[in-house]
């Protein structure tokens, strides 16, 4: 079974009832695969769902889901990845914003698949990622 990282453009739309991507999240589930986000794109996540109108019912429905996504702490391994990671990108021209390079030092390290729509991810080879939205509309 695969193990998913869920990137903040993936993980909020799982709070909306009615999205494909919540249905596919649900039955992925029950197929056995897992999902996990880190505390650093938690703090994205739960930004963008309390900022909206419907925050009250947002933050239900994301108590709903939390407790069948792991918690990926970031550990001091991680951030140091996370700026070799960006280092050696910047050295190649490209750009990873601090949380996209921690997410990616967390899913290299643990052999995660990242899921996400941001094409930044392209340039880590060692990587995997998938974007489930692209393929979930």
């Amino acid at each position: 079974m695969t193990e998913y990282l869920l990137d903040t453009n993936h993980a909020s739309p799982l709070i909306t009832l009615d999205h494909p991507l919540r249905e596919r999240f649900w039955n992925a589930i029950r197929a056995g695969h897992s999902f996990a986000l880190t505390t650093a794109n938690l703090t994205e996540v739960w930004y963008g769902i309390s900022f909206l109108p419907r925050a009250v019912q947002n933050q239900r429905e994301w108590s709903a889901i939390r407790s069948s996504v792991a918690m990926y702490q970031i550990e001091e391994v991680d951030a140091i990845a996370a700026a070799d990671l960006q280092v050696a990108l910047r050295r190649q021209g490209r750009q990873l914003g601090i949380i996209d390079a921690m997410l990616a030092a967390v899913a290299l390290r643990y052999r995660l698949t990242l899921l996400t729509t941001d094409g930044d991810f392209d340039a880590l080879s060692r990587l995997s990622h998938e974007n489930w939205l692209a393929s979930s509309s």
